[in-house]
């Protein structure tokens, strides 16, 4: 087994990669009293501050929905190239977009497409913004380099937002195609469209139907200090051992990874990753990421989040994640979004915190996870 090298000795490559799997988050505005608690935390080396504490996080919709009447239309066109084995979405406008600016009545608005596999993989694209109109002239392409054979299985996503000054975004509407039963080859389905935007009538859940699972094996070691009885900190152990049955998202290919952060932080200095390993979907890892620190009531306050993402190129692509905790929704008496950890994975954390000294071992459904931006 070996320890995680921490993120700031890693290549600096790492800082170019795009992790595509959600579009935005944020953090909470900075406590007047950071929680002393996990100040020292520590990954195998290096100090890692908690001085702001991350809140919750934003969904690949992230942004402003209901607040805006839904009305309009889109004209857009698709096409798969053979030649190019790309999907190419032609946007061409919209019209009668409701107003976010109700005064001036105008909005700013932009497209955004997804192809969503089982409402699962996320591939964002987006137009350009085109400021004050309600009926906006984009004639852009977007283009998504993907195997036939794997798009028929996808869902294509257009959604129309508002981007306000402070870069806030509103929902205008939606259309949705089922890919899997486009018929491809009918000319007509190349030409030109208007669509009627519709409202999103339910909450978005990102939820895969079967994104594998992780086997791995968590430890806490209460570090004694001389002449006291108990422990004041100590370091909880992440063996990382392997991955099954991950989904495929480009074929035949997967070059697969796991990175570890320990909530609240999200710093860069929290974050820890395992080796690549391509050319499978059950692929082993055998690695130990150690963070140390730990007093005994931040074990009550912290989550581990695990993620596992196929690197292609410069890119990352979520395949799935565990959040690792007590699942009370709250870190140091603020709600959280992050702090969901299912009961099985409750009840690896509680068997780790009852039973120091000792590895706990798990294997764990992955599951699809709303990701806190690493912060600087």
């Amino acid at each position: 087994m070996s320890k995680s090298v921490p993120a700031f000795l890693q290549d600096e490559s790492d800082d170019r990669e795009t992790d595509t799997a959600s579009e935005s988050s944020y953090q909470l505005t900075r406590h007047k009293k950071s929680p002393s608690s996990l100040t020292n935390l520590s990954s195998s080396s290096g100090m890692t501050s908690l001085s702001s504490v991350s809140g919750s996080v934003m969904s690949v919709y992230s942004g402003d929905f209901g607040n805006l009447e839904v009305k309009g239309n889109i004209q857009f066109a698709i096409e798969y190239v053979e030649s190019l084995k790309e999907l190419h979405v032609f946007v061409a406008q919209c019209k009668d977009l409701a107003a976010a600016d109700a005064k001036k009545q105008r909005s700013d608005p932009y497209v955004k497409t997804y192809l969503l596999s089982d409402k699962g993989k996320m591939g964002k694209k987006k137009t350009l913004i085109v400021k004050k109109t309600l009926n906006p002239v984009y004639n852009e392409i977007l283009r998504y380099k993907i195997e036939k054979p794997i798009l028929k299985t996808q869902k294509l996503n257009l959604s129309v937002w508002h981007r306000d000054t402070f870069k806030r975004n509103s929902f205008l509407g939606e259309v949705e195609l089922d890919l899997e039963t486009w018929d491809w080859d009918n000319k007509q389905n190349k030409q030109l469209k208007w669509y009627p935007l519709k409202q999103k009538t339910a909450p978005v859940v990102l939820e895969a139907e079967n994104r594998g699972e992780m086997k791995l094996a968590l430890q806490y070691v209460p570090e004694p200090i001389p002449g006291k009885k108990l422990p004041t900190t100590g370091e909880v152990h992440i063996w990382v051992k392997e991955c099954l049955d991950l989904p495929l998202l480009r074929g035949s290919h997967l070059n697969s990874f796991v990175k570890c952060t320990i909530l609240p932080d999200t710093s860069r200095k929290s974050r820890q990753k395992t080796r690549a390993v391509g050319k499978t979907t059950n692929p082993i890892f055998n690695h130990t990421m150690v963070y140390d620190g730990f007093r005994p009531e931040d074990l009550m306050e912290a989550c581990v989040e695990l993620t596992v993402w196929d690197h292609y190129k410069l890119t990352n692509q979520f395949l799935g994640g565990l959040r690792i905790g007590f699942g009370t929704g709250k870190s140091y008496g603020t709600e959280v979004d992050w702090m969901d950890s299912t009961s099985e994975e409750v009840a690896l954390w509680e068997k780790m915190v009852n039973s120091p000294n000792t590895w706990i071992e798990a294997t764990l459904p992955l599951r699809m996870l709303l990701i806190a931006k690493i912060s600087k």
